[in-house]
């Protein structure tokens, strides 16, 4: 299977640290998150988190709605924060029918 523009944006994120995993890494971020993304599967009350912490970082909540974890290489992930602007940029510019964004917010 081809990877989308999207999985390769964010395999760069991966390579370039700028990703927190998870909602209790997120949690202590103070700043910086530019993209918040959550696994489509996810239970309401996490999705219900993942817009708090879109609110609290003003910025976009993209949900993806095949193999998040395969795509950000963590299993039982469910919630990730790119911290990068250019990298949160070229994902958002470039989505297709397997993300939706979920809520604005500025980069």
């Amino acid at each position: 299977m081809a990877n989308s523009k999207i999985e390769t944006f964010i395999g760069f994120c991966i390579k370039s640290s700028k990703i927190t995993y998870g909602s209790g890494a997120i949690a202590t971020l103070r700043q910086g998150v530019q993209l918040i993304i959550l696994d489509g599967a996810s239970a309401k009350n996490s999705k219900r988190l993942a817009l708090k912490y879109a609110n609290r970082f003003s910025c976009p909540l993209l949900i993806c709605k095949t193999e998040f974890e395969r795509i950000v290489n963590k299993e039982g992930c469910k919630l990730c924060a790119v911290r990068d602007g250019e990298l949160a940029k070229a994902i958002l510019a470039n989505l297709d029918d397997n993300y939706e964004l979920y809520a604005g917010g500025s980069i």
